[in-house]
């Protein structure tokens, strides 16, 4: 079979670019070895795909080279994306800093890309593995499970390492680096983080105790969400994020209530409640299991009256600044990213094609372009993947 573009993976990236090569007139056909499309689609946002954020920027991406998603993101938009949602008609609400999710299914944000595939007649494959890619001549020869394919240009959209449960592999980095790409080391990203030995058991019983609001801080990083005590450690939209600039050895502190003064606060609960024992205190402000550990471990407990001004507010400077030793994350299992990747200097940024091999790109999690958790990594893949069926 001979196809103008051949496109590896049916994810986000994959399909975004088969449809918009395939209005442009182009013969595209989608392979994955997955048994449907869209999977990691389907399970995102809870299973109602948080499918943009309004407040996209390059500065919400990590990569070795900060510069090099600027060209795509700003040439397809999530205003372009939520036009194609309206456009079918798909109910969407905006969550919190500037997250858009649909009012019911992420079904229904793959079965409208799915509809735009059939529109620009490109065919989708799945349960189709890929056993070897090689350049022949000006094209390419693609050998898989059902057959061999030659096109004019292969793209890449085979994502990354995480979630392998859902047919994650190494296949994208195996053909970079065959087509002598570099690829920088990869590492789980958007992913709980694990506490260990006396850390893990000052904490593992206050499994499911949560803040609504947390900052977590690495460096000069922070992001302030929601935190979750697990079995293994912690978790929550504020750790998740962190996680991806955290490393072992890192220093990471949590400031327990970004949101209130906390010196201010213990002075006048002092004043107003004078017979108080602090930990019944700090449980009006912290989940109360968590306020009764902080002070059976780390502060103390006395009626509030007994309590100097500066005892108050070093006690408020540590809640601010908590320190918590990490000692790992649990990996590719749960991360919602691979960290890493592709090197994007063997990339044009305008088109995602290899500086190498002219009619061979590399697009969406594969590449070393990583975005933080609310939509940003769902943008990513519909701007890049637009960038190369642009150009394929």
């Amino acid at each position: 079979m001979k196809v103008d573009v051949l496109v590896i993976g049916a994810g986000a990236a994959g399909l975004m670019c088969a449809i918009t090569a395939g209005r442009r007139g182009r013969q595209v056909l989608v392979l994955d070895h997955a048994n449907k499309p869209g999977k990691k689609i389907l399970m995102s946002g809870g299973g109602r795909c948080n499918f943009t954020n309004l407040g996209v920027t390059p500065a919400q991406y990590l990569s070795a080279n900060p510069h090099f998603a600027k060209s795509a993101l700003a040439r397809y938009t999530p205003a372009d994306f939520i036009a194609l949602v309206e456009r079918h008609r798909i109910a969407y609400h905006e969550k919190e800093q500037g997250q858009l999710f649909c009012d019911e299914s992420s079904k229904l944000i793959v079965r409208m890309l799915l509809d735009e595939c059939a529109a620009a007649k490109v065919r989708v494959e799945t349960g189709c593995g890929i056993r070897q890619v090689r350049k022949s001549g000006e094209s390419f020869a693609v050998s898989t499970v059902k057959g061999e394919i030659h096109a004019d240009s292969v793209v890449v959209a085979s994502g990354g390492l995480s979630i392998p449960s859902m047919g994650a592999t190494g296949f994208g980095y195996e053909l970079a680096r065959q087509f002598g790409h570099n690829v920088l080391a990869t590492r789980a990203g958007l992913v709980p983080l694990t506490l260990s030995g006396k850390h893990q058991e000052h904490y593992q019983d206050l499994a499911g105790v949560a803040l609504p609001v947390a900052a977590a801080k690495v460096g000069k990083q922070a992001f302030r969400a929601g935190l979750l005590f697990t079995h293994r450690g912690i978790s929550g939209p504020s750790v998740l994020q962190i996680s991806s600039y955290w490393q072992p050895g890192d220093d990471l502190r949590i400031d327990l209530s970004p949101e209130q003064d906390l010196g201010q606060w213990l002075l006048v609960q002092r004043a107003a409640r004078p017979a108080a024992e602090l930990r019944n205190v700090l449980g009006d402000l912290l989940p109360k299991r968590l306020a009764q550990r902080l002070c059976e471990r780390w502060l103390s407990s006395k009626p509030m009256r007994q309590y100097r001004d500066a005892e108050l507010r070093d006690m408020a400077a540590r809640l601010h600044d908590w320190p918590i030793v990490a000692s790992g994350t649990e990996g590719y299992r749960t991360a919602e990213v691979t960290l890493g990747g592709v090197d994007t200097d063997g990339l044009s940024s305008a088109t995602m094609q290899s500086k190498q091999v002219p009619g061979l790109y590399f697009i969406g999690e594969v590449v070393d372009v990583t975005g933080w958790l609310g939509g940003y990594n769902f943008q990513w893949a519909w701007a890049s993947g637009h960038a190369a069926g642009e150009a394929a």
